[in-house]
């Protein structure tokens, strides 16, 4: 084929050329491409500023030429954004801190009537221990002689007090002497003479002394009452006394007939099945009523006729008088599968008086995780359950205690469970155990040992609400008949007519009972729109003005790559002597070719600079000597 010269192109159409060919290459600059970048922060901030929906920030371009208004802009502009972001601080503050809803609800019902734990509020002579029990008490008349010239009535006064001193000296007396019961100068009197006319009898305190093992640290425990130091002394020798018994079960003597004279619930006479027994320490024999889960009493109706009704003994006969000076019997009204501390909840039936409880139920459901430090059942708190119970707060708190004892004093504490593969305190076997023992009370009580701050409230509990009325019982035109029968029933004579009996009923004041629930404060979604309302309060924007920002941040970490990779990589080029062989520098391409015969081929690396249009890189004409073939 021939070949054909390309002739000059005249002036005006090359002058015509050059005009299309910059309106399209301005035309594709105009092009939006799919992922745009800036070239400068100010260029990303003008445009951002220009378009965004959020309200103010297009006044920072406006009045870019009037320096005044574009810093008071500015200023103002990061201050409310400053003032929203502590807003958020707040929100966030408060959703953190987990806060809850209180909801009372009103429930009606038929309900299951509760446990009710009934003590005789004397401890008994058990017939296990009246031997020891005489010999404390010749002991106790002995020291108050000597102590208050004070002549103490005996049930055994035919007993010597040196008699009973020289048959217990190798038993019980000796352990006695070894805690005596002291009187003590009051801290303001203790350097007068004891001889001293200053010195009256009610300026002393007494108490008995308790000492290490090796007597080398001896206390003073002290009373400002002389009735409570008594009792304490006297009750100290009497929980050793207890702890001796090899079996439990020979304390356990129990006098139903003798002590609860009548039972009805709902209008119907009690049996045995109905109740449990226990014995108590300090409360002598308890009896619980309605503990059986397999058939538990529920009320029909509310009143006092649909209740329980007691008639028990108060009266003392063959009780201990130094451990209770008070007559009457104790009672608590707790849940079922809870244990009953009669020295916590229990309240005190007075004789002669027909007491009349009526009880409200109420319940309490606490939430649980995050918004609140109570357990379900226990099992997350680190204290083991002693108790065969549910988990209570109270049994938690006994059970820590316990624990203590026996890890410190090397033994349990009678009044409370025994673990596993301990024993009781007893000063035939444990010499010092009195010692260690008060002292362990006092951290105790000063919550040295972390048993309040272990123990956890339970997440539901019920509790009940009593309100008691009084009312002399029998009447005193009613008195004799009603004594008669009660001694032709029970066979017992009734000496102390007053004192001698009392009265019980505990019934349901109504049908209602409240449940107290909590519910969250602040759920995430009440976070979010409290975050709206103060977005849309500083900027009068919605979520979308928010995604706005998120891309202005995007982009300005975009920016910072690009020049940051740009600086580098002006940095290599000055660094090497020479390109390498085969490398090629894109600034080539925005170079006019003045002559191609035929489109080329292009190696473009990836430098990440501004690239010409693509118009640039091709040739604008044909060569004057080239061909077309």
């Amino acid at each position: 084929g021939g070949s054909v010269k390309a002739g000059k192109m005249p002036e005006g159409e090359k002058t015509t050329q050059c005009k299309q060919e910059e309106e399209q290459r301005q035309k594709e600059e105009e092009r939006e491409g799919l992922i745009e970048f800036y070239s400068s922060y100010q260029e990303l901030f003008q445009f951002f500023c220009s378009n965004t929906t959020i309200h103010g920030a297009i006044r920072l371009v406006c009045s870019k030429k009037n320096k005044m208004k574009t810093a008071f802009w500015s200023v103002l502009f990061f201050l409310t954004f400053g003032l929203m972001y502590w807003q958020f601080g707040i929100l966030y503050r408060e959703y953190f801190s987990y806060p809850v809803n209180l909801n009372l609800n009103l429930n009606s019902d038929r309900l299951t009537f509760p446990a009710v734990t009934l003590c005789t509020l004397n401890p008994y002579r058990y017939s296990a221990i009246r031997k020891k029990l005489d010999e404390l008490d010749q002991i106790t008349h002995q020291t108050l002689l000597d102590l208050y010239d004070y002549n103490m009535s005996l049930a055994r006064s035919d007993w010597s007090t040196l008699s009973v001193r020289k048959r217990s000296s190798r038993s019980l007396l000796h352990h006695v002497q070894r805690h005596p019961l002291r009187r003590q100068k009051r801290d303001n009197l203790v350097n007068l003479p004891e001889n001293s006319p200053s010195v009256d009898k009610n300026d002393w305190k007494i108490g008995f002394v308790l000492c290490s093992e090796n007597n080398k640290d001896c206390f003073h425990q002290a009373y400002s009452s002389g009735v409570d130091a008594v009792r304490e002394w006297y009750s100290f020798h009497y929980i050793n006394i207890l702890a001796q018994m090899p079996d439990a079960k020979a304390l356990d003597e129990s006098d139903f007939e003798n002590f609860i004279y009548a039972c009805r619930f709902n209008e119907a006479t009690c049996d045995k099945a109905n109740y449990t027994h226990f014995h108590h320490p300090l409360y002598g024999n308890c009896y619980t009523f309605n503990d059986n889960s397999s058939s538990l009493w529920t009320s029909s109706l509310p009143g006092i006729n649909n209740g329980l009704s007691l008639v028990v003994r108060t009266e003392q006969n063959d009780f201990i008088p130094l451990l209770s000076t008070v007559t009457g019997a104790r009672v608590m009204v707790h849940d079922q599968n809870e244990p009953a501390f009669m020295d916590d909840g229990g309240f005190n039936v007075r004789p002669g008086i027909e007491t009349s409880i009526s009880m409200r139920k109420e319940m309490t459901v606490r939430l649980g995780g995050s918004y609140s430090d109570c357990t379900e059942d226990g099992s997350d708190v680190p204290v083991q359950n002693l108790y065969s119970s549910r988990y209570t707060e109270q049994v938690c708190i006994r059970s820590c205690f316990q624990l203590n004892m026996v890890e410190r004093c090397g033994c349990a504490y009678y009044f409370y469970p025994l673990p596993t593969g301990a024993e009781y305190c007893d000063y035939t076997k444990h010499v010092a155990w009195g010692y260690c023992y008060y002292k362990l009370l006092a951290e105790f009580k000063a919550d040295v040992l972390g048993c309040f701050h272990k123990c956890r409230k339970p997440c539901k509990m019920t509790q009940y609400q009593l309100s008691a009325g009084y009312s002399r019982w029998p009447s005193a035109v009613s008195e004799d008949w009603v004594f008669y029968m009660l001694s032709q029933q029970n066979k017992y004579n009734i000496t102390s007519k007053r004192n001698g009996v009392a009265k019980v009923n505990i019934f349901f004041e109504e049908w209602n009972y409240k449940t107290n629930g909590e519910s969250p404060a602040f759920t995430v979604v009440t976070l979010l729109s409290q975050l709206g309302n103060q977005w849309s309060l500083w900027f009068g924007s919605s979520v979308l003005s928010v995604m706005e920002l998120a891309e202005l941040i995007l982009d300005f970490v975009a920016i910072t790559f690009i020049l940051a990779l740009r600086w580098f990589r002006s940095r290599q080029k000055l660094s090497p002597p020479g390109p390498p062989p085969n490398s090629h520098d894109n600034t080539a391409f925005q170079d006019e070719v003045p002559g191609l015969s035929a489109p080329h081929r292009f190696t473009v690396e990836a430098v990440v600079t501004t690239l010409p249009s693509y118009n640039s890189l091709e040739p604008r004409g044909l060569s004057r000597d080239g061909e077309v073939g």
